[in-house]
């Protein structure tokens, strides 16, 4: 039986739905209130506490002073704990265990939108929205997030592990619009400031450089100096400690050799960083493990599916095979290169998103 799925720019049958929104305060959750609210629904917004570093609560503030204004029951909700053990503990040990995090699709898959769910139930809630740029679509009798229209903003690399009941409920109000178009949207409705504000960029916890962030909230761990080495073995010179380098990695090295080298591999066991030329990046196939398929026949064993392992970049046709010992085989068309350890790879075809996983 197929699953009836609302379209994101549907007027709702009732203005008895009810849509709890996560808030953050800043121009896309607040446009999505908007939004939401001239759709017909009966919205109710949740801040979440995930982390406070610096003690800062203005976008709390924010939050709580636009629900005011469009006249939305508004909450905040302390996961600081929850965030700590499930993502900001496991950015650390990945780094540490040599390894690249993906904390944004962690946090959106296991963490952000579940309580979301939880949080909906429990507020008599009927949907669950955000301000993310993408879309929920559906496909023989199955509902996938889609790409957003605005390619620069498209968020849907980050949602490949969602299931059918988050989806179920999903209400993207952003999908179709670009954020110019957002942001002229709410100057046009009267929030002026609301759509001068900055988006934020890179991890939420650890801003910039994750390198001092490692020091100050690992302070266990010996960072202790190692060898870079070249393929074969040969030592080329001294590094700071592994988890200060990624797979791919070509600036900040701290070595200067007479040709172009990048970071190939990264071995804890012996505090070593082995670097090689650009030629030796590139791999034809690599596995994945905690993968996620909408619909296992949609993998037919062809070159079919696009895989990506960057947000917005390395896009290659492929093939996906399950392998005895439970891990995602990706085969490529042609080889990509940094394909690095810990890091999240999603599979498309056309604008649907049908899975993904993380790199072993």
């Amino acid at each position: 039986m197929k699953i009836k799925k609302q379209s994101n720019t549907t007027m709702p049958n009732s203005t008895s739905n009810t849509c709890l929104l996560g808030m953050s305060g800043g121009t896309d959750s607040s446009m999505s209130a908007m939004l939401l609210q001239e759709q017909g629904y009966t919205v109710k917004g949740v801040t979440f506490r995930f982390w406070d570093s610096d003690g800062s609560e203005q976008h709390l503030q924010d939050a709580r002073e636009m629900a005011r204004k469009l006249g939305i029951e508004h909450f905040v909700y302390d996961a600081r704990e929850s965030f700590r053990l499930e993502i900001v503990d496991y950015f650390i040990s990945e780094y540490l265990a040599g390894r690249t995090p993906v904390p944004c699709v962690k946090c959106n898959n296991q963490l952000k939108w579940k309580l979301l769910l939880e949080l909906a139930e429990q507020h008599d809630c009927n949907a669950i929205s955000t301000g993310h740029y993408c879309n929920v679509k559906e496909k023989d009798g199955l509902l996938h997030i889609a790409q957003g229209v605005d390619p620069d903003k498209d968020q849907s690399f980050f949602l490949w592990g969602l299931p059918q009941e988050i989806l179920q409920k999903m209400v993207l109000p952003l999908g179709q619009l670009t954020k110019v178009r957002v942001r002229e949207m709410a100057a046009e409705r009267g929030f002026s400031y609301i759509s001068k504000k900055k988006d934020s960029l890179g991890v939420c916890f650890c801003s910039n450089d994750y390198r001092p962030f490692l020091r100050k909230y690992a302070p266990d761990f010996n960072f202790e100096k190692g060898s870079f080495v070249d393929e074969e073995g040969t030592v080329l010179g001294e590094h700071q400690g592994y988890p200060f380098y990624t797979v791919g990695q070509r600036r900040g090295l701290g070595i200067y050799l007479n040709r172009a080298v990048f970071v190939k591999e990264l071995l804890p066991q012996t505090n070593t960083v082995v670097l090689a030329p650009l030629k030796s990046m590139y791999k034809n196939e690599f596995y994945l493990k905690e993968w996620n398929l909408i619909n296992e026949a949609d993998f037919t064993g062809f070159f079919d599916i696009i895989t990506k392992i960057r947000y917005r970049k390395q896009a290659t046709p492929s093939r996906v095979v399950k392998q005895e010992n439970g891990l995602l085989k990706v085969e490529l068309a042609e080889p990509l290169e940094s394909i690095a350890p810990g890091q999240a790879a999603a599979f498309y075809r056309d604008d649907l998103v049908l899975g993904g996983g993380i790199i072993v």
